[in-house]
C-alpha cells in the first residue's frame, strides 16, 4: 500500500510542478533568508576551489535546498501509513542528510586538491611581483587579474573594487585572504598592503623582502609535493611487502597442507 501511495504522490508533485500549482524554486527564494541559515561559512570558497567563477554558489545552494526537500516529502510519503513524531524525525533527517551531502563531497575535493590550490598563490604572486615593479600595487592587481588562477579572479576584482572606492586601509586585503583561507595568504595580503604603501624611494627594498618571501613560499610548495610524492611511494612499496608476504605465507601454509595429507 505504501508504495502504490508513494508512486501516486510522486506523480501528483510532479503535475503539480510541471503546471505551476507547486514551484519548488519560488518557494526557496521567498523563504531565502530562513534556508541562508543553514548555508556554511566556507561553502563559497569550496565552490569556487572546485568551480571557479562558472557556477553561481548560491545557485548550487538552492539546488542542495530542493533535494533535501525532495527527499523529505518522498520519505514521508513513504511512511504516510504509520506517520508520527519518529518518522517525521526519520524524514526530515534523511533530507537534511541529502543536503549536507553536496557539502561534505566538495570539501573532501578541496581537502584531497589542498597542496594543488596552495600553489596557486605563489606562483600568481609571483606574476604580481614582476607588475608591481612596473606599477602600484592596485595597478597590478588590476593588470593581473585576467592570468589570475580563475579561483582567485572573482576576490580579485572585489579588492580592487574596494581600493577604488577610496578604502586605502588593509580591510580589502585581509577580507581577500579571509575568503581565500589558503597557506599564508593573509601574511602575503599584509606584505602586500605595506608594499602599497611604501614609498617610491623604498620600493625596491621592500619588493626584494617580498620576493623573497614569495621564493619560500614556493620553495614549501615544492618541499611538501615532493614529501607527499614520497610517502606516496613508500605506502605503494609497504603495501607490496605485505601482499607479497602474505602472499608467500599462504603459499607455505598450503605446501605444509599438501605434506600433512600425503
Amino acid at each position: 500500500m505504501a508504495v502504490e501511495i508513494l508512486i501516486i504522490g510522486v506523480i501528483f508533485l510532479f503535475v503539480m510542478n510541471y503546471t505551476g500549482r507547486i514551484n519548488a524554486n519560488k518557494f526557496i527564494q521567498d523563504n531565502e533568508v530562513y534556508f541562508k541559515k543553514l548555508k556554511e561559512e566556507d561553502w563559497d570558497f569550496y565552490v569556487k576551489a572546485k568551480y571557479g567563477d562558472g557556477v553561481n554558489p548560491d545557485a548550487l545552494f538552492n539546488k542542495r535546498i530542493r533535494n533535501g526537500l525532495i527527499i523529505i516529502v518522498v520519505l514521508v510519503l513513504c511512511f504516510i501509513s504509520k506517520l508520527n513524531y519518529v518518522t517525521l524525525l526519520f524524514s526530515i533527517l534523511g533530507g537534511y542528510l541529502v543536503f549536507k551531502l553536496d557539502y561534505l563531497n566538495i570539501k573532501k575535493y578541496y581537502k584531497a586538491h589542498l597542496h594543488e590550490i596552495d600553489s596557486m598563490l605563489p606562483h600568481y604572486l609571483k606574476s604580481l611581483e614582476i607588475l608591481i615593479q612596473h606599477y602600484t600595487v592596485p595597478v597590478a592587481i588590476g593588470k593581473s587579474i585576467d592570468d589570475a588562477p580563475a579561483i582567485f579572479k572573482e576576490g580579485l576584482h572585489e579588492l580592487i573594487n574596494e581600493i577604488n572606492s577610496g578604502n586605502d586601509k588593509i580591510d580589502p586585503y585581509v577580507n581577500f585572504a579571509k575568503e581565500y583561507p589558503v597557506r599564508d595568504s593573509m601574511r602575503m595580503m599584509r606584505l602586500l598592503y605595506r608594499l602599497s604603501l611604501g614609498r617610491q624611494e623604498h620600493k625596491q627594498e621592500q619588493l626584494l623582502a617580498f620576493s623573497k618571501t614569495i621564493s619560500n613560499l614556493q620553495q614549501k610548495a615544492r618541499e611538501t609535493k615532493y614529501k607527499e610524492r614520497l610517502e606516496k611511494m613508500e605506502q605503494k612499496t609497504m603495501s607490496m611487502l605485505i601482499t607479497t608476504g602474505v602472499g608467500v605465507m599462504i603459499l607455505l601454509i598450503f605446501s605444509v597442507l599438501m605434506l600433512m595429507n600425503l
